[in-house]
């Protein structure tokens, strides 16, 4: 078995560690920043394929990581649940990709659509309260025998003492490995006081900007943007004002409700996940490269960390020779 550093300690760099321990390969994460303090911290984390290619890949991906979540929630995994959805639209949607993974997908009847919507779909999906499911995979890599370094790295060389460094820097990646194909999709969404909603609704076309709400329980995450190439971390409140405002249209209970704060994160935009074999690093190393998730990070991260695990797992017996 192998000696591997994984780097990045988003959802998608923590279920690559937790997979690879699984297989038996000796691993420690190398993080800039606390679990706590990721991207992935404040995500919303409700299965959904959103800005992220290329699509069959996806779909495989996402089916994969639909299950292990479905798994996950069975179990009473902290912050897994299955959510009743609600998917609105103005037009006849027709057949979506996402069905296939999703399967139970059913028309919504006249009387579940909010005013204004002629159409939506039903369906239920995993959704990852992502405060307490992020620190039960940071304990259960522990748990498995992994580490965690907090170190904020200029290159990927300066990774001691590994044979296979797996990259999951997300947005880090820009200046990591110089890949200007990455870019920053700003997201900001409000949180508030869950009014006793039981159903995930979202419309992706509002004429306001796309629009969500995804109740936790106590709190509610309301959203939300996409806002491509934009680094500003900054609350918006004209922005904060508007995701209320259609959030509103979606779930009139929320009128009122209490807002318990704002967020803002940067999603590592690109045209394609980059999930493959990369150059051997200085140290001698083997590289695989596995970010530019975008909207999508929780939706494709057991997915593509299986990948990694199934790319880990054929190394050329030569190389694997010194592992054992």
């Amino acid at each position: 078995m192998a000696d591997v550093v994984v780097v990045g300690a988003g959802v998608v760099g923590l279920t690559t560690a937790l997979t690879l321990l699984g297989d038996g390969h000796r691993v420690r994460v190398v993080t800039a920043d606390p679990v706590t303090a990721t991207t992935s911290a404040i995500a919303a984390a409700v299965w959904f394929p959103t800005h992220v290619g290329p699509p069959d890949r996806v779909l495989r991906w996402g089916a994969d990581t639909f299950d292990a979540l479905v798994d996950q929630a069975g179990r009473r995994v902290p912050g897994v649940v299955m959510r009743d959805s609600l998917a609105l639209y103005r037009e006849p949607p027709g057949e979506l990709d996402w069905m296939a993974a999703v399967g139970g997908v059913r028309d919504a009847r006249a009387d579940e659509l909010p005013p204004g919507y002629p159409h939506g779909l039903r369906f239920a999906v995993p959704l990852t309260d992502m405060p307490r499911y992020l620190p039960w995979l940071e304990a259960e890599i522990n748990r498995c025998g992994g580490g965690f370094i907090q170190q904020r790295l200029h290159t990927l060389d300066e990774v001691d003492g590994s044979d296979l460094v797996v990259n999951c820097t997300g947005l880090g990646a820009r200046d990591l490995v110089d890949d200007g194909a990455v870019y920053p999709v700003r997201g900001q969404v409000v949180r508030v006081v869950d009014p006793g909603l039981r159903l995930s609704v979202r419309d992706e076309h509002h004429p306001a900007g796309r629009a969500y709400v995804h109740p936790r329980g106590d709190d509610c995450i309301l959203g939300g943007t996409l806002d491509e190439n934009v680094w500003d971390t900054r609350v918006n409140p004209a922005t904060a004002q508007s995701i209320l405002e259609r959030c509103c249209d979606l779930v009139p209970e929320l009128r009122g409700a209490t807002i318990l704060g704002h967020a803002v994160g940067l999603r590592p935009g690109r045209p394609t996940v980059r999930l493959e074999q990369g150059d051997t690093l200085s140290t001698g190393a083997r590289l695989i490269h596995n970010y530019g998730h975008g909207g999508a990070g929780m939706t494709l991260s057991w997915g593509c960390a299986r990948e990694v695990a199934r790319m880990a797992g054929g190394m050329a017996p030569a190389a694997r020779e010194e592992y054992s």
